[in-house]
């Protein structure tokens, strides 16, 4: 397997490279003389040529990674500073003299491509505020505000004092408290990249636990006084420019704006969610609802840039107003697949914007290493101090505290805000830089490290009092997956929407309004977690559905013409004799051209014997009892000689099958009463997409009269073989 991917990865390495040549290639033949920055077109072309470079970058970069159990989103990051401007991107290309990704400007990347970046934040902040738990949040709101604070306020003394005591090393002078560089080193320090830590926590199933929502509500908040910081650091910088003095009247009066505005849209947003997700719903179409709410996050994300707040702010607010209503689910599967082509591109992107040249200077790598080591200690101690007050042990504040050390695009947007500004100067620039290279790519996996551990962060367990909790047994797999369909149809009636949560698990989720249930379906069990209040419709709404189960199972004990049915699966002209399908089923190793037995329980258990000896199934007992429990149902022993003996089981991993013939026949209680001499043995995985009832519908259909009389004469596997497919098959390794 291990080579199989990387066969895979060379190859798609290969296609990616070729793809990049010819459409250089073809650029660089139509290329015109007119000038390339003034022409819209080629700006347009351009893009193409750098987002099509970015997902193919982003994927190949995840799937290294995370062979070596490194979190994609890193190899993202990597794959930008690699293809960035200031590496590959810069190389002179035939028909692109300034590289594919050329400085532009001041800054390193395009306005069209930093526009595609901005709209991947808010999509990533919104998704973010829609797997929130709305309750969960509320419950944690103070914690998450004091984790906020102390996380934004250490970080700001912290990274402000250690620009003053090592400014020497830096600047080669003393600097003050208030001094520029000073300042912005602070608010640099301050802000945490919320983007980074929920896609780690997302992809651990964490992000509704106890420090997950810690870590989101304190990012949203850290973010917010950050911002604030900011706003007081530029006006503590144009004061003292302009006058010499300090106007800390209207720097107070920006504070209390920008939380006015944070507090009073998040409020709003959370009370009036129900109702927004009830003039959604009119729209009906489950697409024209998930665009509907996209489009109302991308409206607040504007607002809150025009009040002077970052846009991502307002986009996570969208999306945690949302959170708590029945239309949650409807708008993240809709949405995913849109996030799934801008996300990457925004991680990749955010990887350009890392100037690595800047990382060679001695004094910069020396000063920026001390940086990283106290902005790294800044958010351990700040955010995670605050937590053990709120009933968090040791374990969930050193989560919470990891969790908030990366800086990433905020850091980074404020970097570059201070040297578009003339504050910073490129060594400054350059500290910055390495802090958040270094805290981004530290964070995860200390973050992944603290969560090996399943045990829980905080020292008491909050009793849910309004939960409850339903289990349904029944007495076989067949009678459950009935009644689970019949629930599903049952809730949507009631006008609920499901949702699956996890294909492979039989996991749903069931909302209504602000009711939220959630449906867990084992092999013979169903179980529910509501609030106590909705137990009584789940208990009436099963109680309705076993009536209908039991009057159905009544009328099924009328006639039914089964064998009539079977008949006709032996429908002799449908396809040719040999089928290349087959290939990929058959082994020379389980072609029987003459079995021992002679009892239909022989044969069964011979052909059984036969595919676990050769490896083919992991568990001897599991196969009997799928295919004997198919058996003593209906016989499968079908017309013309023909027996389908089969049964679903875990036990194979995918579509298994063993050929056996007995020339002089047996009885198989056949539907023609005649004796049964060709046997074919099918086992199918249960729980997994497979096709075996077409495959039972095709040997069928295969072992045609001729097919018949000419497998009934080999005598080697090899001749049997040759009469079911014309592919060469392999010998089992």
């Amino acid at each position: 397997m291990q080579y199989k991917r990387g066969s895979y990865l060379l190859r798609t390495t290969l296609f990616f490279i070729l793809s990049c040549g010819i459409t250089t290639f073809a650029y660089a033949s139509g290329q015109q003389s007119t000038a390339p920055e003034t022409n819209m077109t080629h700006r347009m072309m351009m893009l193409a040529f750098q987002l099509g470079t970015i997902l193919f970058a982003a994927k190949l970069g995840g799937i290294f990674f995370e062979r070596f159990k490194i979190p994609a989103v890193l190899g993202e990051i990597a794959m930008g500073i690699i293809i960035g401007p200031y590496l590959l991107g810069k190389l002179a290309l035939p028909g692109l003299p300034h590289g594919l990704f050329p400085i532009n400007g001041d800054f390193p990347i395009s306005p069209e491509l930093y526009g595609f970046c901005s709209i991947a934040a808010i999509m990533l902040l919104f998704m973010v505020g829609l797997e929130t738990d709305t309750k969960m949040f509320l419950q944690y709101s103070v914690t998450g505000g004091l984790v906020g604070l102390g996380g934004a306020i250490v970080s700001f003394i912290l990274g402000d004092l250690t620009a003053v005591i090592f400014a020497k090393m830096l600047f080669g002078q003393p600097i003050s408290y208030l001094s520029s560089p000073a300042l912005f080193l602070g608010a640099i320090s301050t802000a945490t990249s919320v983007g980074i830590s929920a896609r780690i926590l997302s992809d651990k199933h964490k992000l509704d636990s106890p420090e997950g929502i810690i870590i989101l509500a304190g990012a949203v908040i850290d973010d917010v006084i950050g911002i604030i910081i900011l706003a007081v650091c530029m006006g503590i910088i144009s004061a003292s420019k302009s006058s010499g003095n300090i106007d800390w009247k209207h720097i107070g009066l920006i504070s209390m704006k920008a939380i006015g505005i944070w507090l009073a849209a998040t409020v709003t947003g959370i009370l009036a969610a129900q109702k927004i997700g009830f003039i959604l719903k009119r729209f009906k179409d489950r697409s024209s609802i998930a665009i509907m709410a996209l489009g109302l996050s991308f409206i607040l994300a504007g607002l809150f840039e025009e009040a002077g707040l970052a846009m991502i702010v307002g986009a996570y607010i969208m999306g945690l107003s949302l959170s708590g209503t029945d239309i949650n689910r409807v708008v993240q599967e809709k949405i995913q697949p849109i996030c799934a082509f801008l996300v990457p591109v925004f991680f990749v992107t955010m990887g350009m914007l890392v100037d690595v040249r800047l990382l060679c200077s001695r004094n910069v790598l020396i000063f920026g290493m001390i940086y990283s080591a106290v902005a790294i200690i800044a958010k351990i101690v700040g955010c995670g101090l605050p937590t053990l007050f709120c009933n968090f042990n040791m374990r969930g504040a050193l989560r919470i505290g990891v969790g908030m050390l990366p800086r990433g695009e905020v850091a980074l947007i404020i970097a570059g805000i201070g040297l578009a500004a003339g504050i910073l100067t490129s060594d400054v620039f350059g500290v910055s830089i390495l802090m958040t290279l270094i805290t981004t790519l530290l964070a995860p996996q200390l973050l992944l490290a603290m969560f090996k551990n399943e045990a829980t962060g905080i020292r008491k367990q909050m009793p849910d009092k309004s939960s409850e909790s339903l289990n349904f047994t029944f007495p076989s797999v067949e009678i459950t997956s009935l009644l689970l369909n019949k629930l599903l149809d049952t809730f949507q009636a009631e006008g609920f929407f499901t949702h699956v949560l996890d294909h492979d698990e039989n996991i749903y989720q069931l909302r209504k309004d602000t009711i939220i249930i959630n449906l867990i379906c084992t092999d013979k069990n169903i179980s529910f977690k509501c609030d106590q209040h909705e137990s009584l419709f789940i208990n009436t709404a099963m109680y309705e559905i076993l009536a209908e189960l039991e009057k159905t199972i009544n009328e099924l004990k009328k006639p039914i013409d089964a064998t009539g049915i079977a008949r006709k699966l032996q429908d002799t002209s449908a396809l040719p004799v040999k089928h290349p399908a087959f290939a990929k089923y058959i082994h020379l190793e389980t072609l029987i051209p003459q079995l021992k037995g002679t009892t239909k329980k022989e044969i069964i258990e011979e052909l059984i014997e036969i595919i676990c000896r050769n490896g083919l199934a992991n568990n001897l007992d599991a196969v009997r009892e799928a295919v004997w429990t198919r058996e003593n149902s209906m016989s499968t022993g079908m017309q013309y000689g023909l027996a389908l003996p089969h049964g679903k089981t875990d036990a194979v991993k995918k579509i298994t099958c063993a050929i056996g013939l007995k020339p002089e026949g047996i009885d198989f209680q056949s539907l023609d009463g005649t004796p049964s001499k060709i046997f074919v043995l099918l086992l199918s995985p249960k729980n997994s997409s497979s096709p075996h009832v077409k495959f039972l519908s095709i040997i069928s259909q295969v072992l045609n009269k001729k097919g018949r009389e000419d497998l009934l004469s080999c005598s080697t596997p090899q001749e049997m073989l040759a009469v079911l497919t014309e592919q060469k098959i392999t010998k089992i390794k």
